[in-house]
């Protein structure tokens, strides 16, 4: 049978008649395995029996078989050959039958198998007429390529390892991914982590991995065998595939110059290959080739980077993973080197997308980021944090979600500012209480500074809130200058009356001794004078 299914595959011989030649063998064995059993249970009995079997009383004209034995070998052969073939086809002449128990019984089991015998010959006769088996699809795919090769004038070596590659997938058609092509995704996902999880949880890449993100992973592998001497990477090319090795064994090879080899390492189950390449977007360092049959378990880079995009964590620790076991005397610099900017930037994009869902007050994107491993409390480029977005975009949602998930409610962007000033600037006054009440503070380095920039800008509702917030009204800036001051040098009469009205010091002096007052007669603004005045005279009678 193995030389028929090596006869099916050759192209260069017809596969009509293959199959007429394997099918008519087939009947022939059977039927002359069933002649050798009939003249068998003819034989054995002792001779003074033999007159009481099919052949011992058998008649066929004028020739009478009663001392069999005596008769010819090839006329004994042809009768049993030919009560073998009428008893199959059941044509039932009459001249020959079953004469004692034993050729009854044997009767009967051979009657029943040959009706399978006939469903199989012919369901193989009809399968020939409509065509479209499996082999038959081989044959054609196989003269497509060789056509297809012979067009490109490729050379000997590319042409076998292209046939022996094509044989490979026919024979080893029943794997996972061709079988179940046809089951609901959710019943594929579920095979997919019976068969692979256990093996990706041993990888060294996916080493400390959530279950979730490996669950993820193990859906989207492929199975696929590959032939000795095979090269499933080369060194130098852009990869977009990673291996696992499940059996078999493959080597890394450097290639050095003039086309040298040497041997990096040999790669055996639970191994990975091609993650370098992938993870770090360079070149592939080294060549893999295989070394013995082998099966890996393939996941192409757009899934893995998909998934990677929303495990956050996991793909620091994949970093991680990538750096401590990849590390190698000729490329150790430079991969530790590419890993830290990736790890950089994978951080720069994580706070910029957790912000960007805070100032678009997208809290269900938030909370996906962060229950990914971002971290709420992650400044970007200007020390800002998601805290700080939502503060000032007034989202009170957002801020108590961060709030709850540990957020810094203290910390200072590189202006200056808190989550509480941003929130007290806008005016959001139940996020401000909300701030206060886990602990907020204003942690204004520069109070005084600050009052008097807000008092030159003429912001009196952002004044009024911080003061009212208690932000000291005598807070001066570097020139001793106190928010007063500025007020009654710009002449802002209504300023500098609330300013009063908080607590302001009229007497206060700049660092060139001059009081608010003497700032406003230089104004020359009578109303702001005048309140000067009585807040000045009131000062000096207490």
């Amino acid at each position: 049978m193995a030389f028929f299914k090596k006869m099916e595959k050759d192209i260069r011989i017809s596969y009509l008649f293959t199959r007429i030649v394997k099918l008519i063998t087939v009947e022939l064995y059977f039927t002359h395995t069933a002649a050798c059993v009939f003249y068998y249970l003819a034989t054995t009995l002792p001779p003074a029996r033999e007159g009481g079997t099919w052949i011992g009383g058998l008649t066929l004209g004028d020739t009478r078989y009663i001392s069999f034995r005596e008769i010819d070998l090839l006329t004994r052969y042809v009768t049993s050959l030919y009560v073998a073939i009428v008893t199959m086809a059941t044509v039932g002449y009459g001249d020959i039958h079953a004469v004692n128990p034993r050729e009854m019984t044997f009767t009967v089991a051979y009657i029943s198998f040959s009706i399978l015998l006939s469903a199989y010959l012919i369901g193989n006769m009809t399968a020939l007429i409509v065509k479209g088996s499996k082999t038959e699809r081989f044959r054609d795919k196989m003269t497509d390529l060789i056509r297809y090769m012979n067009r490109n004038k490729l050379g000997a070596d590319i042409r076998s390892q292209v046939k022996d590659h094509l044989l490979l997938q026919y024979e080893s058609s029943y794997t996972k991914d061709r079988v179940v092509d046809d089951i609901p995704v959710a019943v594929r996902s579920k095979l997919s982590q019976t068969l692979y999880l256990d093996m990706v949880s041993k990888v060294r890449l996916f080493k400390g991995c959530s279950e979730d993100f490996l669950s993820q992973i193990v859906v989207k592998l492929h199975e696929e065998f590959f032939l000795p001497g095979e090269v499933i990477l080369e060194q130098g090319t852009v990869v977009d595939q990673i291996y696992i090795v499940v059996h078999g064994c493959l080597e890394e090879v450097a290639t050095g110059e003039g086309g040298s080899e040497e041997i990096i390492s040999e790669l055996l189950p639970y191994d990975i290959v091609g993650d370098v390449a992938v993870v770090c977007n360079v070149p592939q360092p080294h060549t893999v080739r295989v070394c013995e049959l082998c099966s890996v378990l393939r996941i192409d880079k757009q899934s893995l980077t998909s998934i990677l995009q929303i495990y956050f964590k996991d793909s620091r620790q994949i970093l991680s993973n990538l750096l401590k076991w990849r590390k190698t005397k000729s490329r150790g610099k430079q991969l530790e080197s590419d890993i830290t900017y990736l790890i950089s930037r994978q951080e720069a994009e994580l706070v910029l997308g957790v912000n960007n869902a805070a100032y678009h007050g997208d809290l269900f994107r938030l909370k996906g980021l962060i229950s990914a491993g971002a971290d709420p409390s992650k400044p970007d480029y200007d020390g800002r944090t998601a805290l700080h977005v939502a503060a000032l975009r007034g989202y009170e949602d957002i801020v108590r979600f961060l709030i709850q998930r540990g957020a810094n409610v203290n910390s200072i962007d590189k202006f200056g500012n808190s989550p509480l000033l941003l929130a007290l600037r806008s005016g959001h006054d139940r996020i401000t209480s909300l701030l206060v009440k886990h602990g907020a503070a204003l942690n204004l380095e520069d109070a005084g500074g600050y009052l008097c920039r807000v008092v030159t800008d003429g912001r009196i509702d952002l004044l009024n809130r911080l003061l009212r917030f208690g932000v000291d009204p005598n807070c001066k800036n570097y020139d001793q200058r106190t928010p007063l001051h500025v007020a009654a040098a710009e002449g802002l009469h209504l300023v500098a009356g609330m300013l009063i009205g908080f607590g302001a010091d009229v007497q206060a002096k700049d660092r060139w001794g001059n009081t608010p007052l003497d700032e406003g007669r230089r104004c020359s603004c009578k109303p702001l004078v005048r309140i000067l005045e009585q807040a000045t005279t009131a000062a000096v009678a207490q």
